[in-house]
């Protein structure tokens, strides 16, 4: 697939929550015939192509699981951070999870699956440090990549910034914070950075928070994967 602005989408959740998505443009979907049935009604059968299960596995890389499909789509438009302020700004009570380099598509797709999930309003990630969408971030979201408001911004401390003055409270997650995530007040509007795995949150990204607070794990443990780690966050402030 030649095309930068396009991205191959393959597993069933993903496929089928792309062709409920009036918001994505579908170039074409190929099955395998015993799936053409699961089509019907959802996609134009002009767009349909019937392939040999050889072909599929051959578009997608080897430990992929395409489940029968594999669609060729446009890529999503990014959301503007200022819309996200727009929608949000008249709620008491909302998240927003902000990532700091990280850098694995397949975590990704997991965190966004959490947000989801958690019932986190956006994810928020730098443009430069992030990989684009892509199949292997759509398959680990199951169907969930669709429905989230995902914003790629040039510059993380002024998108920091910009929430600050929409009255967000701004949490960094660091294993060596002072306070347990869950004796923090959760209430309000909150932005929560995670950096990756091995660096952390940078030093510029931490100095903007207005607080730091850390899962509180056993210390056998030296960490858990950021997309282990987002979910459990979400999960603690989906209780407030």
């Amino acid at each position: 697939m030649a095309d930068k602005n396009q991205v191959l989408i393959y597993g069933r959740h993903a496929v089928m929550s792309a062709l409920a998505n009036p918001s994505r443009k579908i170039i074409k979907v190929m099955c395998l015939r015993e799936n053409l049935g699961e089509l019907k009604g959802k996609i134009a059968d002009n767009k349909i192509m019937l392939v040999e299960r050889k072909e599929l596995d051959k578009l997608v890389s080897a430990e992929a699981v395409h489940q029968g499909f594999v669609v060729v789509a446009e890529k999503l438009f990014p959301v503007l951070l200022e819309d996200v302020c727009k929608q949000l700004k008249h709620k008491d009570n909302c998240n927003v999870l902000i990532l700091d380099q990280v850098t694995d598509p397949q975590n990704i797709g997991a965190i966004v699956r959490s947000c989801m999930a958690f019932g986190c309003s956006a994810l928020i990630v730098q443009d430069k440090n992030s990989p684009q969408e892509s199949g292997a971030m759509l398959k680990a979201a199951a169907g969930t990549f669709e429905n989230l408001p995902i914003c790629r911004v040039t510059n993380l401390s002024r998108a920091i910034e910009k929430l600050k003055k929409e009255d967000f409270w701004v949490v960094g997650m660091d294993g060596y914070a002072k306070t347990n995530i869950d004796k923090m007040n959760k209430t309000g509007k909150l932005a929560v950075v995670m950096g990756s795995e091995g660096k952390g949150m940078r030093r510029l990204i931490e100095e903007s928070c207005d607080i730091t607070v850390r899962l509180p794990i056993c210390e056998k443990v030296e960490s858990l994967n950021v997309s282990t780690a987002a979910a459990v966050v979400l999960y603690e402030l989906s209780k407030k």
